[in-house]
């Protein structure tokens, strides 16, 4: 356990942000877990305010028709964000963050595979965040001094995410989200949600069908997996809530809010005439969009400013991740490594197609996700000995560190996705792209596990040790 530090009345703030990077992937003490309700609600609706989120908005048309859209959008919504706030309750029971969460499930070294596949999700995800508000910052400078200069930009704002990253949540959420960032982009966003809806026929657009190049179900799925990409690290952020109540509501209501925002503005967006000329490169007509509306450079240059909780999450619970594989190293270290490999890959590779990448993400941890709700809420009834978390041979080793059997239904539910939807950078279409993937495989995972559990306790230790445990941790 990592020492505690005096907080004295004067250096309150200060000793608590110090006492929280001092724990590492170590579980924070009930005490010390300060986020309220707002705390969570403004980080996750902040969160949920981004470009990137309006750029997957703009794949549901003209494929669907605007109002089915706008349908999907909700009900995927509700599926991803009541997903992404039950893994936030798990890390407001135990106090550690997601990949330590995995442990138990997969065992200490079977949790490395996740791990490292997150670490590789959220470089992609903090590179193309750079990139985008690079893209933005480019555009304005453009604008107003005559000079793009993007590569400057790409390090500027790598290094602004990097140094919120060694910040941490609480100096983010306390001193930048809570006191500035929430209240202008909140007036930002419900001004060009009013641009939008009186610049555009929208009646009109509600009146048109869709052309059918997309199912609704599939449209389901590119929704709901942009919450589910959020879980792996949500216990980095809901280990530090009062309670799991607050935990839940604050993460899935938050983020529940500016995701359907945000996707409907990017579905409306979309069927200007100026998006829809060049859908194979989505991110700079929308810019150009935002910026063409009535005072449009200004809501572009707050929005920008948005963007970069985004990148800040990113490079943040990746130095978080990595520290399950190498727990010796310090949480600024290794932000400031994912950083320099941010900056890199920014600065070198082009922005590309996202549909894919969304569901190669969702391949990966959607049935994961069904297989450690099963094991914690079923199996082991809510009960996690956090002792054991960081302990070798001990109760969540299992054979050699890992869990085979949880790792072989894992596996299955990767494949099962990828069977349904498909892998359209390989050319495999999948069987049945139309149904959806997300709620079949996260109820394979869920259902085959806690099966499992249940058949063969010895190997999950669900019943065995269970009764052993005296109480919640």
């Amino acid at each position: 356990m990592a020492p505690r530090v005096a907080i004295g009345r004067g250096s309150r703030m200060d000793g608590f942000l110090e006492q929280v990077r001092a724990y590492g992937i170590q579980p924070v003490p009930p005490a010390e877990r300060r986020l309220g309700f707002v705390d969570m609600f403004v980080l996750w609706w902040d969160l949920g305010v981004s470009f990137l989120v309006m750029v997957v908005g703009m794949f549901l048309v003209p494929g669907l028709s605007l109002g089915q859209a706008l349908v999907a959008i909700v009900v995927g919504a509700v599926l991803g964000n009541f997903l992404l706030g039950l893994v936030g309750t798990i890390g407001s029971d135990t106090g550690v963050p997601t990949m330590v969460l995995l442990r138990p499930v997969l065992g200490r070294r079977g949790s490395i595979a996740p791990t490292i596949l997150n670490v590789l999700q959220l470089l992609g995800w903090a590179v193309f965040e750079v990139i985008v508000m690079a893209q933005a910052a480019t555009l304005l400078s453009e604008r107003v001094f005559g000079v793009g200069g993007y590569l400057g930009w790409v390090v500027f704002f790598t290094l602004l995410g990097t140094v919120m990253a060694v910040g941490g949540p609480i100096v983010v959420v306390k001193q930048w989200m809570e006191r500035f960032a929430v209240w202008v982009v909140l007036l930002t966003i419900a001004w060009v949600t009013v641009a939008v809806l009186t610049t555009y026929d929208v009646a009109a657009w509600m009146a048109k069908p869709g052309t059918g190049e997309i199912s609704f179900w599939l449209a389901v799925d590119l929704v709901a997996v942009m919450p589910i990409s959020w879980v792996p690290l949500v216990a980095d952020y809901s280990r530090l809530a009062r309670n799991r109540h607050t935990a839940f509501w604050g993460t899935a209501l938050g983020y529940f809010v500016s995701h359907v925002w945000f996707y409907g503005l990017g579905a409306l967006l979309a069927l200007s005439a100026t998006v829809a000329t060049d859908p194979n490169a989505p991110i700079n007509p929308l810019l150009t969009t935002i910026a063409g509306l009535t005072a449009g450079w200004v809501a572009l240059l707050v929005l920008l400013v948005a963007e970069t909780d985004e990148g800040f999450a990113n490079i943040y619970s990746a130095a978080v991740s990595a520290q399950n594989i190498w727990p010796w190293m310090g949480h600024r270290t290794l932000a400031v490594a994912v950083g320099a490999v941010v900056l890199l890959l920014a600065a070198t590779i082009p922005l590309v197609q996202y549909e894919s990448f969304l569901l190669l993400i969702g391949s990966v941890f959607v049935p994961l996700l069904g297989i450690l709700t099963a094991d914690y809420f079923v199996l082991r009834a809510r009960r996690y000995e956090v002792e054991e978390l960081y302990r070798s041979e001990g109760r969540y080793w299992y054979w050699r560190g890992v869990n085979w059997l949880a790792v072989a239904v894992w596996i299955a539910g990767v494949a099962l996705y990828l069977l349904i939807a498909g892998l359209p950078q390989l050319g495999w279409t999948g069987l049945a792209p139309w149904l959806g993937a997300t709620i079949p495989t996260f109820l394979f995972g869920f259902a085959a596990y806690a099966l499992v559990g249940r058949v063969a306790p010895g190997v999950t230790t669900a019943v065995a040790l269970g009764s052993t445990q005296e109480g919640r941790p």
